[in-house]
């Protein structure tokens, strides 16, 4: 059977039966797409198919490409892996450690070990946390007073640490401050460097911070799963277009066939269709482990609404490069050992093979994050193209 053949009716079956309102999949080699395919709607109760070209949220999907800015400025010599991080964005230096919280409820914080470093918060060993995964960085919210991430306020990043930088990996906020760092070095804001040195030289024109109106067009809404797995459109669940700051850890929107291109760019070493972005030495080191002896774990919700307990191939030993998650043995979705991925709350998905030279992407607008029927979907989905390979 083609994959075309399977892949349509695997995704158009699911949204037929309801499994997701939409998904888009793509599969791409280093020269260009050889799966593509859209089904379902952009938002349950209204008519907009959703297209090859929808735009959805890609969430934490924008944390490679902000590391890929950096990485850019390392070659440069304008950032550096090592050495204190605070040299750039001197608010770090005042990030503290979280000890626990006294019998009032206030935290107990204490100076960290030693500082944190570009490296630290490319590879989430910093600290940093995320409140959707730690009870304690919410109530530390609480009780120092500080918004949510979501809200794309300054204050939100001035969370505690959960234990002394390089000791431990934990999935954080650390992506976010690189932004900051990016934005201090270059004088230009997160979103106009992306598009000026990244975004705009692989040809992505449809992936932003902000919306713009062809965008808005084509925009898909999440949506949230209830208990009894049912689903409902989150009219008003977009990150904040008037932002203090613009997430280099999940603000960004896009194209499947936008975030392929920036595929095909690691798959083929730095080189985008539009000329080299980074030396291939650099993509080489931004796809080996980086975090030695430490391997990501499974993230235990903290709340249900945003995310189920979260981890990619439970029983494989993965590891964190510069800007991936990397599965150090071969994923039985025929996905090869050295692999590099990630995903985005909202049920966004992506994986680069270097050995086999291919990669897909997966977009549905559905959460809570590793959703009961669309994270299913997708490994489904990565399935069939590995079996279209044999």
């Amino acid at each position: 059977m083609s994959l075309q053949h399977e892949a349509d009716a695997l995704l158009r079956k699911a949204t037929d039966a309801g499994t997701v309102p939409g998904v888009v999949a793509m599969a791409t080699t280093r020269e260009g797409i050889f799966y593509e395919g859209a089904f379902g709607v952009r938002i349950l109760g209204r008519s907009d198919a959703m297209t090859a070209d929808s735009v959805c949220r890609l969430a934490s999907m924008t944390k490679a490409i902000t590391a890929t800015a950096a990485m850019q400025l390392v070659e440069q010599g304008r950032l550096e892996l090592a050495g204190p991080a605070a040299r750039w964005v001197p608010q770090l230096a005042e990030a503290q450690v979280l000890e626990g919280f006294d019998a009032a409820g206030r935290p107990r914080l204490r100076p960290p070990k030693r500082p944190i470093t570009l490296r630290h918060l490319l590879t989430h060993t910093a600290g940093f946390g995320y409140e959707h995964w730690s009870a304690d960085i919410v109530r530390a919210q609480q009780a120092l007073g500080l918004p949510g991430m979501g809200t794309c306020k300054l204050a939100a990043l001035r969370a505690p640490l959960l234990f002394d930088p390089g000791e431990r990996w934990n999935y954080g906020i650390g992506i976010d401050w690189v932004g900051q760092a990016i934005e201090a070095v270059s004088g230009m804001k997160l979103g106009a460097y992306l598009r000026e040195h990244v975004l705009g030289p692989l040809g992505m024109h449809d992936t932003a911070f902000r919306i713009s109106p062809a965008m808005r067009k084509r925009l898909a809404k999440v949506h949230q799963r209830h208990g009894d797995g049912s689903l409902e459109p989150l009219l008003a669940s977009e990150v904040p277009q008037e932002p203090e700051f613009e997430m280099g850890g999940g603000g960004l929107y896009g194209t499947a066939g936008d975030y392929c291109r920036f595929v095909r760019m690691i798959l083929n070493e730095g080189r985008g269709e539009g000329g080299p972005l980074l030396r291939p030495e650099t993509v080489r080191s931004m796809a080996r482990n980086h975090i030695g002896d430490l391997s990501v774990r499974m993230l235990e919700s903290a709340n249900p609404m945003a995310t189920n307990d979260a981890e990619m191939f439970p029983g494989l030993r993965k590891t964190w490069s510069l800007a991936f998650q990397i599965n150090m043995e071969a994923a039985p979705t025929g996905r090869s050992a050295g692999s590099l991925s990630w995903a985005g709350l909202a049920n966004t998905y992506y994986w680069i093979d270097p050995a086999r030279g291919i990669g897909g992407v997966y977009l549905s607008q559905v959460l809570p994050f590793v959703d009961v029927k669309s994270y299913p979907l997708f490994l489904a989905f990565e399935s069939a193209v590995y079996r279209s390979l044999a």
